[in-house]
């Protein structure tokens, strides 16, 4: 099955976002079920951002019950070979226009 893991800095977003809205916890458990049926997503909820034979970035809107129909961002790597999700990113629109295009720079970099 697929293999979790986050970056620091999604860590470090997790935990203040989840302080700010209440429901994101359980929010995030149900996203992480979609991954596992469909870990590039399915629908105009998801959209790759970056591809190759290795990995696939992928920018997903994610359902939050504290926001009452309006969306978190996450940024998700997805690795085929070893079936493996590592989040590097999640911020909610009205704060932030657009993902951190470095970070997800960075991580491919390593």
């Amino acid at each position: 099955m697929n293999h979790f893991n986050a970056l620091a800095e999604f860590e470090k977003e997790f935990k203040r976002l989840s302080k700010k809205y209440k429901t994101l916890d359980d929010d995030f458990e149900k996203f992480k079920k979609i991954l596992i049926a469909a870990p590039t997503g399915v629908g105009k909820n998801f959209v790759i951002i970056h591809s190759t034979e290795v990995i696939t970035i992928v920018k997903a809107r994610m359902a939050c019950r504290a926001l009452r129909d309006r969306s978190l961002r996450v940024i998700y790597a997805y690795r085929e070979s070893i079936k493996t999700i590592d989040f590097i990113e999640l911020y909610f629109k009205g704060e932030q226009a657009n993902e951190d295009r470095d970070r997800i720079k960075n991580f491919l970099g390593k």
